[in-house]
């Protein structure tokens, strides 16, 4: 499931720490988290498609290994960012 150029222009206007910036851990935590959950609505439907599971996980081990990067290095923008994205609860 891409995302729209739309949507994730979107994505980037909120999470991007300048002007310019479109690769900070921030920005690829949440592009990764919309794509997820895009995801999660397509299992809804196809229980069974298997392949995209794996996907799935991929995607998840990507977003986990960002945000324990980013708590290692910056603790409050990962604390800022989850709180943001409602990833605790």
């Amino acid at each position: 499931m891409a995302l729209t150029t739309e949507k994730k222009g979107g994505i980037l206007a909120q999470y991007r720490r300048g002007p310019a910036d479109t690769g900070s851990p921030e920005i690829q935590v949440a592009l990764l988290s919309e794509r997820i959950s895009g995801l999660g609505a397509h299992f809804t439907s196809h229980q069974r498609d298997h392949s995209s599971r794996r996907g799935l996980v991929k995607l998840v081990n990507q977003r986990r290994k960002l945000l324990d990067y980013l708590k290692a290095t910056k603790p409050q923008k990962y604390q800022e960012l989850v709180e943001r994205l409602g990833l605790r609860r």
